[in-house]
């Protein structure tokens, strides 16, 4: 593999967020098979792709990319016959005897992709995220009905809608669901469907949990909803929409820091993508959460759940009992009624 076919590689794994390390040769002393400008690539399973020397070079260079690849640190080897050798400050040396008898100094950089994050919700603390996650290094998504560039200007892919299985970033290693209050349940299972390894939940403990038990009950495994962040972030007293995105950030680069600075997030989430794949999220409505919103003009009904005021006309959620209609916040609310109509009978008004 000639040097041009080399960078025609690193372009085709850069543009897959594959991450890899790029050897090259930047000194040698003859003889050597390889010479300055010389170059390989080292995948993650340590295949070589492209020259950089024979039997000596290749295992110094494997052993060091793994390393490079697993803190994110570049490195300067020298592979020379001479062992215990003074080298100069900053070089590895692996001394090996080799036939040829020759010195190599190999530079080996590791190229790992920008950790993908999928923030679902296009409220004021997913727009502010987004604008922090993306200068802290993050490839930012971003999904929800009406999303669009205005709101996310930093966001390398926008999904109107919540269908986020045609993402071009595939399975990210990081998911934030910063609905707050607008499809907090269809968002979570869109996030869930994805199957990735990391999911935050910008909400209190409360709801996080009233949602969790919803979640539950419509059939997702038990030990994928406990292991959502809830409430997501980092505790620093947040109120703002500015605050609360620093915060979740916070959480966010501790948890890249402790999957291996993103190379092992990158490998983790392609594991996740072969073993379950994507596939959509059950198909629930849509709507907005027990917690938001206030009083709508026109008239309106008693969500005989929460008790909050919801407007007839634009209600979407909505069940019938013994020939009365009912009006709902939210899906989550409607699915308890559904289970024991009766328990919530006494002071409901529906229809007016």
């Amino acid at each position: 593999m000639y040097s041009d076919q080399v960078l025609d590689k690193v372009n085709e794994l850069k543009s897959r967020g594959i991450p890899f390390v790029l050897a090259t040769v930047v000194r040698c002393e003859s003889p050597t098979s390889a010479k300055p400008g010389a170059k390989a690539i080292v995948d993650a399973e340590g295949e070589i792709h492209g020259w950089i020397g024979g039997g000596c070079a290749q295992p110094a260079v494997i052993d060091t990319a793994k390393k490079a690849l697993k803190d994110g640190q570049p490195r300067l080897i020298r592979v020379s016959p001479v062992k215990g050798a003074a080298v100069e400050e900053g070089i590895i040396d692996f001394g090996m005897t080799c036939h040829s008898g020759g010195t190599l100094d190999i530079f080996i950089e590791p190229v790992i992709p920008r950790s993908a994050l999928l923030i679902i919700g296009a409220s004021p603390a997913a727009q502010a995220l987004c604008a922090l996650a993306h200068r802290t290094g993050f490839a930012v998504s971003a999904a929800f009905p009406g999303a669009n560039v205005e709101m996310f200007p930093d966001a390398v892919d926008i999904v109107d809608g919540l269908d986020v299985s045609a993402l071009a970033c595939g399975v990210p290693p990081f998911v934030v669901v910063a609905t707050q209050g607008k499809r907090d349940e269809s968002g979570l299972e869109a996030a869930l469907a994805i199957g990735a390894p990391y999911i935050a939940f910008i909400a209190s403990e409360r709801k996080a949990q009233k949602m969790f038990s919803y979640l539950k009950e419509r059939g997702h495994e038990a030990a994928r909803v406990d292991a959502v962040v809830a409430p997501a972030g980092v505790e620093i007293g947040a109120v703002t929409p500015e605050e609360i995105a620093l915060s979740v950030l916070a959480g966010l680069v501790k948890a890249r820091r402790e999957a291996g600075i993103g190379a092992t997030g990158a490998v983790r989430a392609r594991e996740a993508q072969r073993s379950g794949g994507l596939h959509a999220a059950p198909q629930a409505a849509s709507g907005t959460s027990c917690c938001s919103g206030s009083k709508a003009a026109g008239a309106s009904a008693v969500d005989p759940v929460c008790g909050m005021s919801v407007d007839v006309a634009t209600a979407e959620y909505r069940a019938e009992h013994a020939g009365q209609i009912y009006y709902f916040c939210c899906a989550g609310c409607q699915h308890s009624f559904e289970k024991d109509p009766k328990h919530y009978l006494t002071g409901a008004r529906g229809m007016p």
